[in-house]
């Protein structure tokens, strides 16, 4: 009864905002379209979508069918992919998703030799997510997630690659930058600068400032490091980055790092994959790698 064709359907629907489009994308003619969608109505004793002038607004059942449609489509998509490389001798594609985004530099050194290792591997990065990247490992639209703050869901593994500090980048003329560590308070009169994550996933806001009833002058994100850098070069803000990018970046532009309070905010970044999946041998050649000391020392060596 119901069929991938209708949860495709209802999703291209969705993306592209109406019947016509839809067809289009799924290189059907619109009556054929509109008359798979009407017979499903019919089996099912439901509307899918209400007309509302020239547009289409989903129903209860149909905001069901597009989450289910969501859910299961990428997984299908991802079981006809494997099985087609089983069947030409590929292992395929290791889809990574970052949620650290510093950490960059850190991947380049870990796959460059994942690749010499893996020649029948490809490696995709992927950083922006439709639900984030704990919804990307559910949904499939990755296989391995890169955080510094991994979320223990069923179903899903963790395991710790390595650990680093979190500290405050200054420019070098900064009032702060020979302190030997700065206090909530002194950020009351600054522009933080922060990658554009949600507040509550930064560690300078829920383990710095919010446990002292402190926030920043102003909250401004920037997306790029480079950027970010030269804003806090320029005495334009400070921005709570790992130790290592900042030392690393310290030859280039004149920013220091100043410890977070005086004991400091000590972290580790993760690499996350489904349980189901966990085992697959080149899955687990890229952990073993990311988890070897050359690997992990890498950050060390930038500092």
């Amino acid at each position: 009864m119901l069929e991938r064709i209708h949860l495709s359907i209802v999703q291209e629907v969705e993306k592209q905002g109406s019947l016509t489009a839809a067809a289009k994308v799924l290189c059907v003619t619109q009556s054929a379209l509109s008359h798979t969608m009407k017979k499903l109505e019919q089996q099912l004793e439901t509307d899918i979508w209400l007309r509302e002038g020239r547009s289409l607004r989903l129903t209860q059942a149909g905001q069901y069918l597009l989450a289910v449609a969501n859910r299961v489509l990428p997984q299908l998509s991802l079981a006809e992919d494997k099985l087609r490389q089983f069947a030409q001798g590929e292992r395929g594609t290791l889809r990574i998703g970052m949620e650290c985004h510093p950490c960059y530099q850190w991947l380049l050194k870990v796959v460059s030799p994942y690749l010499a290792a893996w020649p029948d591997v490809d490696v995709d990065v992927k950083q922006k997510f439709q639900f984030g990247g704990i919804g990307a490992l559910f949904g499939y639209e990755i296989d391995l997630l890169v955080t510094p703050d991994p979320l223990y869901k069923p179903g899903l593994k963790f395991v710790p690659v390595f650990d680093y500090e979190q500290v405050l980048a200054v420019a070098r003329n900064h009032m702060l930058a020979g302190a030997g560590y700065v206090e909530p308070r002194q950020l009351t009169h600054e522009v933080l600068i922060t990658y554009p994550v949600a507040k509550d996933r930064l560690d300078i806001y829920n383990q710095f400032l919010l446990p002292a009833g402190v926030t920043p002058k102003r909250h401004k994100t920037i997306e790029t490091t480079d950027i970010m850098m030269q804003m806090v070069a320029s005495g334009r803000g400070v921005a709570a980055l790992p130790r290592w990018l900042v030392r690393e970046y310290a030859s280039k532009v004149d920013v220091v790092p100043v410890r977070l309070g005086p004991d400091g905010i000590a972290k580790q970044i993760f690499l996350g994959a489904r349980e189901a999946d966990f085992e697959t041998d080149y899955l687990q050649a890229f952990i073993a790698l990311a988890r070897e000391p050359a690997a992990s020392s890498a950050t060390e060596n930038l500092a």
